[in-house]
Formats: structure tokens, sequence, C-alpha cells
């Protein structure tokens, strides 16, 4: 797995600061640029940190939730390893995408910014298609969109709506997307899907988000075990506490400050601490993968 730091030995308690935050919630689902002045500290996607070593040479890569966050480093890291990534991302966050798509060109790869509304099959279609117009084929998946947005009334606060959003976002996309990927990725290929540490740990506010992240981890599973024979390896990445946009624009005030200070590092991780765990499972260092859950939790226990 490559470093962020130049191979040097770090501390996790002391490699970012906890977060600081203005104390205000922000409009939902949350952006990176656009919401950077009110949020705080920005989110480390490993800009001035991430050193690819070829891991991903001339491969390509499609990232959903590829605007800002846990997306924006995976697709940092990716291009930095060789790769060329295709960005999906919800439609009116063209700036957040550009900056994406700009980091991916620094790195000397192609970038292609689609802004898409995933909850149709349709849409779906449009992004495998454009990928392969482009490239002919799909050498890495990674299935990172998703919508959350915290009731502390439970689940009598969660509509009808937010229950088909978030499935629609976090499960159906993850389905349609891997259906219809899957006759152009090559032996060899991989996908990967982010679940959370509430697959298994879920918070009461987050009924409807952590049922389709235990969903994820099934269907990641079961996948993994069907495409085997074809070369093709499945697998999850299960983020804790990580600081992105997210955060402060979908969850109480009141939380947003402490978010993270729970697990045993102590603070939020941040999204170039996660990046490097797609990058391991994109490549040929987990050859012998699949199925599999990586928890990148800040110690927080991923029990499925």
């Amino acid at each position: 797995m490559s470093t962020q730091q130049g191979g040097t030995t770090t501390d996790p308690q002391e490699t970012h600061d906890q977060p600081a935050t203005e104390g205000e919630q922000l409009p939902g689902p949350g952006s990176g640029d656009s919401v950077t002045p009110r949020m705080g500290d920005e989110p480390d996607h490993g800009e001035s940190t991430y050193r690819g070593s070829g891991k991903l040479t001339d491969r390509v890569a499609v990232v959903t939730g590829g605007d800002s966050g846990i997306g924006r480093a995976v697709a940092l890291a990716f291009a930095r390893e060789g790769a060329d990534v295709v960005l999906a991302y919800l439609e009116g966050e063209d700036r957040d995408g550009r900056r994406t798509a700009d980091l991916v060109e620094e790195a000397g790869r192609k970038a292609i910014a689609v802004p898409v509304d995933l909850t149709s099959e349709a849409a779906c279609r449009e992004l495998v298609d454009r990928t392969v117009s482009e490239f002919g084929r799909i050498d890495i998946l990674v299935n990172n969109a998703a919508y959350q947005m915290a009731q502390p009334g439970g689940i009598a606060d969660i509509t009808t709506e937010q229950f088909d959003r978030v499935l629609k976002t976090n499960l159906y996309a993850m389905f349609w997307l891997c259906k219809l990927a899957l006759p152009h990725v090559p032996r060899g290929g991989t996908i990967i899907n982010t679940s959370s540490v509430q697959a298994s740990s879920p918070s009461p506010e987050l009924l409807d988000y952590a049922t389709t992240k235990a969903g994820i981890v099934n269907f990641t599973r079961g996948l993994a075990s069907m495409v085997a024979e074809d070369g093709i390896r499945v697998n999850s990445v299960a983020p804790g506490p990580i600081w992105t946009p997210l955060i402060p624009a979908t969850m109480p005030e009141g939380k947003v400050d402490s978010f993270g200070t729970q697990t045993p590092v102590g603070r939020a991780g941040q999204p170039a601490e996660v990046a490097p765990a797609y990058v391991f499972l994109a490549s040929g260092d987990s050859s012998y993968i699949t199925g599999e859950v990586i928890a990148v939790t800040g110690g927080q226990p991923v029990t499925i």
C-alpha cells in the first residue's frame, strides 16, 4: 500500500488534528469547495502528500461520488498511481467535480467529469456507456456515491421520500452499475464498494443509511463469489468517521464538533487516510483478496 508520508513512521493521533468547524449546519447533500468557507478545516485529500508508485499504470477507473471527500481522494490517488479516471458526481456539483478533474490531470492522466443522478438505471447506463465509448473497458469500478440525512427522532422522522433516496443512491446505483459494467470489466479487473462502520454499529439517527451499508457488505461478498471465476475481484472499504463535506451538511449541528472523537484514535479521519485502502484493493498487491471488507475506522471495530 502506498504511504502518504514518504515512508516515515507517524503517530495516528498526531498525523492530523481534530477538524475545526464554525458551528453552522450546511445545506445538503454536501460538496467540497463550495462549502469549505463555512465548513472550517478543509478535508485533506492527499493533495500535498500522496505519492504514487505506478501501481495502476494505464488502468481505467470509474469513481462515483468523485467530486469531494473520499471520492476526490481516491481519484487523486488513482491518478498518481497512473490510472485514467471517470468521475461521476451529482448534477450541480460541477465546481467540485472540475477541481477533482484538475487534480487528475495535474497528475498527467485523463479525467472525464460526468454530472449524473445515479438514482435512475438510465443514468447508470449512460455513465457506463460514456466510459466504454472513451476507453473501451472498465478496469476499476468504485461505487462510492452515497446519501445520508441524520434524523435525531429516529424512524418516526424518516420519510418515505428520504428512505427511497437513500436506497436508490446507496444500493440501487451500486447494483445497476455493477450489472452494467461487468460485461466491460476484463480479467484482473476490480470492483470496490464503499460500506461503513455503520454497517455493524448503526447509529439510531442513521437507520436508513446504516441499513444500506450493511446491504453493501452482503452484496460485495455475494458478487465476489459470483465473478471470481471470471478473474474479477470485488471488495469493500468500510470507513469510520471521515471528515468530508457530507458531515456538516447532514448531521445535527451539536454532533459535528465531536465527530470522530469516540474512536480509539480520538479524532475524525481524513479522506487522504482512506484512499490508500482503495489503491491496495485496486492493485495487484491484493490479488488473493476478494469478498472482504477493509475497515478504516480509527480503531472502531467492524464485525460483519
